[in-house]
């Protein structure tokens, strides 16, 4: 079991979520603050 799992887990589908729902093309900036967005959006601590 890894230290950090739920945590991994949750970066890895946010970075997937972004990237399925903007495309490619952007620059890195935008990717940046879309993944610091997306665990807040669906946070379930919110």
């Amino acid at each position: 079991m890894l230290l950090h799992e739920e945590k991994t887990a949750l970066i890895i589908n946010s970075f997937y979520k972004v990237y399925n729902t903007l495309g490619y093309g952007f620059l890195e900036k935008v990717y940046e603050n879309a993944i610091l967005i997306e665990p807040c959006v669906k946070s379930p601590y919110n």
